[in-house]
């Protein structure tokens, strides 16, 4: 059965706030954007089409006349639209005028001109133009959003509590867009140390003209040319040799055994890509920090509409997830965010805290954080919440929720990213979503339920590795013996340093799918891993669960026994088979909370299992030598 709500005490709900009713949010959630005008599909077109432009338009080749140089106009360009998609799926405004940019360059480069005869040239004003059209409508549902929510809070609006007042955003995002700046500047500075090189001893060389005798490749694969001139064949290195065939006539410099083609003076690429890389990255910080900074002080200049709601911390990414005020039962999320608690200045100066007490509360953070990384947290409960500002896709809000730790406290916190509409997603085929489906379609059978099936016995249960986890584990094992052969078949490397660290992973893995055993006697379990035979005592036991691909049994809050890998429960969900290793779990569960179900018996020592970790560490070392004599 849910909990109900954590309480919000009376005394921190403003006069004549409205519950944003379970009505009102399916009519904000209706205004989200129709599927064609997710980012997801404009980055795509453009990146195809820069991409198509990029390596289907023609390069205008490098004279005398007009040689190549650094061009940091058109670097420039290049950031914009590098950050443009970024900007896409982040930033919308900020899109529309990279993409505006992004539409004068092509402009001057001829692309317009160039569109009515090529399909590549037609290709990004296209893709701009998709972008553009998702983007408006997207602002567009965002505005409408907006009006909802108004219609939803009603006349009533109230300032900001104090604790948030004090909050701050936007100074790592500075942080960081300064030390790429400063990144971007020392590529800047080396690409510009390469060129003055140039240009201080192309000063002082002598200029001559000569004919391409012939190209060739040097000991590196890279393209040279041989250049005759003043009687003398020169070997200059050369990025584009189409640009000069053979019998054609280029101008050099020559000092001494030194030789540049005029029109290729010096190769600066990389420094000129790392300041393009850094000033891109820099932008991006600061565009984020810029934004953040902007929608914080925006919450911060008066009076706010404000909604009673219900709020819960996610259990797996730890956002932060709004319900309606009538949903107790969290059954239909309307938007989500992540957020930071944030206290007054004086409250945090003024506190005093004991050395004992911040000791204990780290044990207990970090007890929290081992069991929601083990999958063991429960799912934290549902609180009472004030949402201020009018929430909207891309809008920043702030909320002030009850303490499940003390009914008389509150916390407020403040949302770090853009509020995002609790809708399926363009692509939901990742892990989250595996788990939220798999979760629906097979709930957690009810103890009752299992105990039912199981009949008693004296005999000691045995549960082992089954087809499905024997799969698993022979798959492991071949990777791991290809992954020793690739890794010796070169000779000795740093390569090495990986089977240190991959191969004791291997090993338990292999073992433990192979060979994984729980036998359940009168006294308690038998564990059978890949390295030793665990006792562990039923009256110990504090829960056992399935979890991923592995079972965990559990005593107290600091230790536990795992088995992992255990199977592939998707894969044998999908050939219509109720997975091993979740019964399992789910039988032991029985076993744990109804002792007359038990076994009367001991289990002999024969019943108990055999770790094979240590024989395979001695198989993998045969094997690994068996690669270095074959070498």
């Amino acid at each position: 059965m849910n909990r109900p709500p954590v309480p919000l005490p009376a005394e921190h709900i403003p006069s004549g706030a409205a519950d944003w009713q379970t009505p009102d949010a399916r009519r904000w959630l209706a205004a989200v954007p129709a599927r064609w005008a997710h980012p997801l599909w404009a980055v795509l077109a453009l990146l195809v089409s820069m991409v198509w432009y990029i390596s289907e338009s023609p390069l205008a080749p490098c004279t005398s006349a007009e040689p190549y140089g650094t061009d940091w106009s058109g670097l420039g360009m290049m950031v914009v639209l590098v950050l443009t998609p970024y900007w896409v799926w982040r930033q919308p405004r900020l899109a529309l005028a990279g993409l505006a940019a992004g539409l004068v360059g092509f402009a001057e480069d001829g692309g317009f001109t160039e569109s009515f005869g090529e399909p590549y040239a037609l290709a990004y004003p296209a893709a701009a133009a998709f972008t553009i059209a998702g983007i408006v409508h997207r602002l567009a549902l965002a505005g409408r959003q907006r009006a909802l929510a108004l219609e939803a809070a009603g006349p009533v609006a109230q300032p900001l509590p104090a604790a948030a007042l004090t909050f701050r955003r936007g100074r790592f995002s500075f942080a960081l867009a300064a030390l790429m700046l400063a990144v971007a500047g020392f590529g800047y500075w080396q690409a510009q140390q390469v060129a003055d090189a140039y240009e201080e001893r192309a000063a002082n060389a002598t200029h001559l003209s000569g004919r391409v005798a012939a190209h060739e490749q040097d000991d590196d694969g890279d393209d040279v040319l041989k250049v005759e001139a003043d009687e003398r064949t020169h070997r200059i290195g050369t990025a584009a040799p189409e640009d000069f065939p053979v019998d054609s006539r280029v101008d050099i410099v020559v000092d001494g055994d030194w030789a540049a083609l005029v029109a290729e003076p010096y190769d600066a690429f990389d420094w000129e890509l790392l300041a393009m890389a850094g000033s891109a990255a820099a932008l991006a910080f600061f565009a984020n920090g810029v934004d953040g900074r902007t929608r914080a002080r925006r919450l911060r200049r008066g009076p706010l509409p404000v909604l009673r709601v219900l709020v819960r911390e996610g259990h797996e990414d730890g956002s932060t997830w709004v319900f309606a005020a009538d949903d107790p039962e969290a059954l239909r999320p309307i938007l989500h965010f992540h957020s930071l608690a944030s206290f007054e200045e004086d409250e945090e100066e003024e506190r005093e805290v004991d050395e004992s007490d911040l000791d204990e509360a780290s044990v207990v953070d970090l007890t929290k954080v081992r069991e929601i990384l083990q999958g063991e947290e429960p799912p934290p409960p549902l609180r009472e919440a004030v949402l201020y500002g009018v929430p909207y896709t891309g809008a920043e809000v702030a909320f002030v929720a009850g303490d499940e730790h003390d009914d008389t406290e509150v916390l407020v916190e403040c949302s770090v990213t853009a509020v995002k509409p609790a809708v399926p997603g363009l692509m939901e085929r990742g892990a989250k979503r595996r788990s939220q489906t798999r979760e629906r379609r097979n709930p957690q059978r009810p103890v009752e339920e299992i105990a039912a099936s199981m009949a008693p016995t004296a005999a000691p249960r045995v549960w082992k590795a089954h087809s499905f986890s024997r799969a698993v584990g022979l798959g492991l094992l071949l990777v791991q013996g290809g992954g020793i052969w690739a890794m010796l078949d070169d000779g000795p490397s740093w390569t090495w340093l990986w089977l240190l660290v991959g191969l004791p992973w291997l090993v338990s893995a292999v073992a433990t799918a192979l060979t994984w055993r729980i036998t359940a006697d009168r006294d308690g379990l038998w564990v059978t891993g890949a390295w030793r035979v665990r006792r562990v005592q039923w009256d110990a036991i504090t829960s056992v669960r399935h979890a991923d691909d592995g079972i965990r049994v559990r005593m107290g809050k600091d230790s536990s026994v795992e088995l992992s890998p255990t199977g592939w429960p998707w894969l044998e969900r999908r050939m219509g088979r109720e997975p091993y290793a979740v019964r399992t779990a789910d039988e032991l569960r029985a076993l744990h909370q109804s002792p007359e179900l038990r076994p009367a018996e001991e289990a002999p020592t024969a019943r108990q299992g055999t770790p094979v970790g240590p024989p395979l560490v001695a198989v993998s070392a045969l094997w690994g030598a068996a690669v270095l004599l074959l070498l």
